[in-house]
């Protein structure tokens, strides 16, 4: 009997959306103005990491 609370496509694991694997996590602390603005963004996780790799290349640049 299937379990009425579950369906087992959301256990699939999600597919990245480059073409390396996301596997590691960054933790870093920000002010609540800016947390609030990041959330307010369409996609927070892909937004941050286009912030932050925009700031590597500007810096690979120096």
């Amino acid at each position: 009997m299937p379990n009425p609370k579950g369906n087992p496509q959301n256990f699939e694991p999600a597919q990245p959306k480059g073409e390396e694997p996301m596997t590691a996590t960054i933790s870093f602390r920000a002010t609540e103005k800016m947390k609030e603005e990041v959330k307010a963004q369409e996609d927070p996780p892909e937004f941050c990491r286009q912030a932050i790799q925009e700031k590597l290349d500007r810096n690979k640049g120096n």
